[in-house]
């Protein structure tokens, strides 16, 4: 974990932003001591907003399986699926 003053924050950006791309971490930044800013690349950032975004779906999906909608093995979606081409095929 980097913890770095807000005083660096303002007086070395460079130095702050490159060692927040080279590590892909989060870059702590204090203010009188106190925790105050979160620092992260933009790729770090995009990475974990997709994270979350998954968890999310997952969640959810789990959230809709405990509530007792209806689940499917892997051979009854591939069957519904070849079932909706045959059909759509069948239609041109």
């Amino acid at each position: 974990m980097q913890i770095k003053a807000s005083t660096a924050l303002r007086n070395e950006y460079p130095k702050i932003s490159e060692l927040a791309h080279a590590s892909g971490e989060p870059v702590f930044i204090t203010n009188k001591g106190e925790a105050d800013l979160v620092v992260l690349s933009i790729e770090a950032f995009e990475e974990r907003e997709k994270m979350l975004a998954h968890r999310a779906s997952i969640l959810e999906a789990e959230f809709s399986r405990l509530s007792g909608a209806p689940t499917y093995t892997m051979d009854q979606v591939n069957a519904m699926v070849k079932e909706k081409f045959r059909h759509a095929q069948s239609e041109n």
